[in-house]
C-alpha cells in the first residue's frame, strides 16, 4: 500500500502537494527567503512538466539496454569466466552504451570555493535527516588530535597505554608523542624537535620557537601564518602546509598543557573541509513526512540557525554551528578561517519517486520524481546563503553544490544541467550558481565520464568514484554473463584498480585540477583508525584530493595523509601517464570456475545476508538511513545502501546461475535474521525479525531483495525499501 491518497493535499495546477511539505514551504521557507508563493509554485509546476517526460524517457533508455546486455550475454555465453571481449565491446558501441568520445576540452566552472577547487583533504558525508550528526559533520571543520589519538587504536593499548577507564597519564605521553613528531615532520624546526620546545613567541612577524636558553625557527617560515593572544605569549600558533592549517594550543593550566615543557594543551587539526549532506543514500525518507525533516535541516544550515538539544552523559546538550576563527597575522593584521566544512547537499537521483507531491500529465496522478522534487527545493533553501544573508555563511563564492549520484552517462547528466537551469531561472539566479558534483558510480557513467564532464563543464566541481556502488552496478549489468567471483575478492579483479585510475585520469585531462574536486570513497571501518592509517595515505598518492571519512575524528586522522602529500604535485605527476585501459574496466569479473566448497559458499552467503538484514532491519522499521551496523564478526561498519545494493546483487547472482539453492538463501536468511536480533538485543527501539518472519517487514525486504534482485532497477534497493517503509507506515 503506498501512500497516493488526496486527502490533506493542496492543490496547485497538477500538483498535489502533501500538507506537511505545502505548509513547510509556505510558511517556513517563503517568507524567510523573500519568494512569491504563486510565482513559485507555478514555475515549479512548469518544470514539472518539462522534466518529467524526459525523466520517463532516461529509464526507459535504461531498461531497453538492459535488456539487450541480458540477450546479448545468453546468446553469447561465457566459456571458463571468459567473454568475447571485441564482440562485447563492439556490442556496446552498437547499442549506445559505448559512445564515441568527443575533441578534448577543459572544464570552466567559476565561483568556486577553495575547499573544492585548491585545499585538498577529507570529506565527510553525514544524513541530513538527522540534525545532530548534520551539526557534527558541519563542524568538523576543526577537530583535536591529541582526541583522536587518544579515543583510537591508532595508539596501542600495549606497554601500560590502555584506554580504559579514567584518563592515563602513559596513553597520554604516547599521544603528544606521535602528535610532536607529526608536527617534526611537517613544520620542521630549523634545529631540534618539539620534544625540545619550551616556549613560543612571536618577534619581529617571526615565529621563535624556544629551546630552554635558546631558540630556533620554522626550516620553511613560511608555514606560520598567525598566532592568537599576545605575541610574546600566544595562547595559539597557527601553521599552514599542503593548504591545510594545523594549531598548536598553549594552556599552562590545562590538564595536559601543565605538564608539558612548552604548555602545549592540543594540536587542533583543519579536518573535513567539506561535507556532504545527504538525501540519498544515507537517509530513509519515503514521504512528506521524512522529506520535511530534512529540507529543514538544511533549511537551518543554510540560515545559519540549526541547534539540536540532546542527553548526553546525563546531561542535557545543545549543539549548534561553530563561528568562525580569528588569527592575528605574522603582520599583525587580522585573519579569519572558517569554522565550520564547506557543504554540499547530495540530491537523489533520476530513478526514485516520492508521494509527498502527486503529478497529473493527464494520464492520472503520479508520484513526483524525487530528484525533480530535490532540485526545486534544496536550491529554494539556500537562497539566504546564496544572497549572503547568513551571518555563519557557507559559499563565500555565491554558489551551491549539488551532488547528483547514480547517472548513467552524458545523456543524464545533461538532464541534470538543464533542470539546474530552470531553477536558476526560477529562483532569479545567474546562471552556474548552482554547481554539480557527478558521482561516478555506474558502469555507463565510468566508461563515458569525459563525455558526460563535459555536458556539464561549466558547473561541474566533483567527480568520485565509489567501490560498493560501482560493484553492484558492475554485477547487474552481466548478471547473465555468469557467476561472479566472492565479493572479498572485487577489489583484486582488472576492472576496479582500471576504475579507480580512469576517474583521475580523465578528471586531470579534463581540467579539473584547481577547479573541481576528484574524491575517492568510503572508509567504512569507524572502529579501524590504525588500519585506515596505514591504507588511506593511498587516496591523496593517487592523485585524489578528497576521500570520504565515516566520522569527524576519521577526519582528523586522514587529514595528516594531506600533510604528508602533496595533492597537486601529485596530479602535476601523473598529468603524463597513459590513460587506464578501457578494456580492463569491461573485463567482467566472472568467476574462473565455481567449484568452491560447500563451507566456502555458506560462509559468503551467511556474510552477505547478514549484512543485509543488519542494515535493513533498522532502515524499514527506525527510518535510520546510516549507522554503524555490525558485521558476522561483529566488527562495526559505517554501512548505507551501497552495501546493501553489492551484497543483494552478488546473491541474486549465485541464484542465477546455480552456485546456491533458493531453499539455501531462505534457511541462511533466517539463521541470520535471529543473529542480527541478537546483536541488537540493547537497543529497547529494536523490533524482532526472527519471532514472526511472515509479519516483519524488514525481513520480507531483505528477502525480497536477494530473490527479486535480478529484476530491481540497475540493482538498485531503494524500491524495495520505500515500499516496505511505506507500508509499516501504512499499517498494511
Amino acid at each position: 500500500m503506498s501512500q497516493s491518497s488526496n486527502a490533506n493535499r493542496i492543490q496547485k495546477g497538477i500538483l498535489a502537494i502533501d500538507q506537511q511539505l505545502y505548509d513547510f514551504i509556505e510558511n517556513e521557507v517563503l517568507p524567510k527567503v523573500g519568494v512569491d508563493s504563486d510565482s513559485y509554485w507555478s514555475g515549479f509546476e512548469k518544470v514539472i512538466k518539462e522534466f518529467t517526460p524526459r525523466n520517463k524517457a532516461l529509464l526507459a533508455t535504461r531498461d531497453k539496454i538492459q535488456a539487450q546486455i541480458d540477450q546479448w550475454h545468453l546468446q553469447h555465453p561465457a566459456k571458463d569466466g571468459n567473454i568475447d571481449y571485441p564482440a562485447y565491446k563492439a556490442f556496446l558501441q552498437e547499442i549506445g552504451y559505448l559512445l564515441p568520445e568527443g575533441d578534448d576540452f577543459k572544464v570552466s566552472t567559476e565561483n568556486v570555493d577553495d575547499e573544492i577547487a585548491h585545499i585538498a583533504g577529507p570529506q565527510l558525508v553525514v544524513p541530513v535527516r538527522n540534525a545532530r550528526y548534520a551539526l557534527n559533520a558541519t563542524n568538523a571543520r576543526w577537530g583535536s588530535l591529541y582526541d583522536a589519538l587518544y579515543g583510537t587504536d591508532v595508539i596501542s593499548d600495549e606497554n601500560g597505554q590502555e584506554a580504559k577507564g579514567g584518563y592515563n597519564p602513559t596513553r597520554g605521553a604516547a599521544v603528544v608523542a606521535y602528535a610532536k613528531q607529526f608536527l617534526d615532520e611537517n613544520f620542521a624546526l630549523a634545529s631540534g624537535s618539539y620534544n625540545d620546545a619550551t616556549g613560543f613567541k612571536v618577534v619581529d612577524g617571526k615565529l621563535e620557537i624556544v629551546q630552554g636558553d635558546s631558540s630556533t625557527e620554522l626550516k620553511d617560515a613560511e608555514k606560520f601564518v598567525g598566532f592568537v593572544g599576545d605575541a610574546e605569549s600566544p595562547t595559539g600558533i597557527l601553521l599552514k602546509n599542503n593548504g591545510l592549517h594545523a594549531e598548536i594550543q598553549i594552556d599552562a593550566n590545562h590538564p595536559v598543557g601543565k605538564d608539558d615543557p612548552a604548555h602545549i594543551k592540543d594540536v587542533l587539526l583543519e579536518s573535513a573541509i567539506t561535507a556532504i549532506q545527504d538525501c540519498e543514500d544515507s537517509i530513509a525518507a519515503v514521504d512528506a513526512e521524512e522529506k520535511v525533516e530534512v529540507y529543514r535541516n538544511w533549511l537551518g544550515l543554510m540560515n545559519g540557525d540549526l541547534q539540536e538539544t540532546f542527553e548526553k552523559g546525563g546531561k542535557t546538550r545543545t549543539r549548534q554551528q561553530n563561528p568562525d576563527r580569528e588569527y592575528t597575522t605574522p603582520d599583525g593584521g587580522k585573519l579569519i578561517l572558517p569554522g565550520r566544512s564547506l557543504l554540499l547537499i547530495r540530491n537523489v537521483g533520476h530513478l526514485m519517486q516520492n508521494p509527498a507531491i502527486l503529478v497529473d500529465l493527464g494520464d492520472g496522478q503520479e508520484q513526483i520524481f524525487e530528484g525533480l522534487m530535490d532540485g526545486l527545493i534544496t536550491p529554494l533553501l539556500t537562497l539566504n546563503d546564496l544572497k549572503g544573508k547568513n551571518a555563519l555563511s557557507n559559499s563565500r563564492k555565491g554558489s551551491m553544490y549539488i551532488v547528483k549520484p547514480k547517472m548513467h552517462g552524458p545523456e543524464e547528466v545533461k538532464m541534470a544541467n538543464d533542470l539546474f537551469n530552470a531553477v536558476e531561472d526560477l529562483l532569479g539566479l545567474e546562471r552556474n550558481t548552482i554547481k554539480i558534483g557527478i558521482m561516478d558510480e555506474e558502469r555507463r557513467m565510468t566508461v563515458n565520464l569525459k563525455e558526460a564532464i563535459r555536458q556539464a563543464k561549466e558547473r561541474v566541481i566533483f567527480i568520485n568514484t565509489g567501490f560498493l556502488d560501482r560493484t553492484g552496478d558492475e554485477m547487474h549489468t552481466s548478471m547473465n554473463a555468469g557467476p561472479f567471483v566472492p565479493k572479498g575478492e572485487m577489489k583484486s579483479q582488472a576492472w576496479q584498480p582500471a576504475y579507480e585510475q580512469w576517474n583521475v585520469d580523465i578528471g586531470l585531462e579534463t581540467g579539473l585540477q584547481g577547479v573541481a574536486q576528484i574524491g575517492k570513497g568510503m572508509w567504512a571501518k569507524p572502529d579501524e583508525m590504525k588500519e585506515m592509517m596505514d591504507t588511506k595515505a593511498a587516496h591523496p598518492k593517487s592523485g585524489a584530493s578528497t576521500a570520504w571519512v565515516p566520522s569527524p575524528t576519521g577526519a582528523t586522522l586522514h587529514s595528516m595523509h594531506y600533510h604528508q602529500v602533496s595533492v597537486s604535485d601529485v596530479q602535476d605527476s601523473l598529468k603524463s601517464r597513459e590513460r587506464a585501459s578501457l578494456d580492463d574496466i569491461l573485463t567482467i569479473p566472472l568467476a574462473k570456475n565455481t567449484n568452491w566448497t560447500d563451507e566456502d559458499k555458506q560462509q559468503e552467503l551467511d556474510n552477505n545476508a547478514q549484512g543485509i538484514l543488519g542494515y535493513v532491519v533498522r532502515w524499514v522499521n527506525q527510518g535510520v538511513g546510516c549507522s554503524k551496523v555490525p558485521d558476522i564478526n561483529d566488527v562495526g561498519l559505517m554501512e548505507d545502501r551501497a552495501t546493501l545494493r553489492i551484497s543483494s546483487q552478488h546473491i541474486a547472482n549465485w541464484l542465477h546461475h546455480d552456485v546456491v539453492s533458493e531453499q539455501q538463501v531462505m534457511d541462511t536468511m533466517k539463521r541470520m535474521a535471529k543473529v542480527v536480533d541478537e546483536q541488537n538485543a540493547g537497543d529497547s527501539d529494536y523490533q524482532t525479525m526472527a519471532d514472526s518472519f511472515d509479519h516483519s517487514y524488514a525481513f520480507k525486504a531483505a528477502c525480497d531483495l536477494v530473490f527479486k534482485g535480478r529484476e530491481q532497477p540497475s540493482g538498485y534497493t531503494e524500491p524495495l525499501l520505500h515500499q516496505a517503509r511505506l507500508d509499516l507506515k501504512a499499517g498494511c
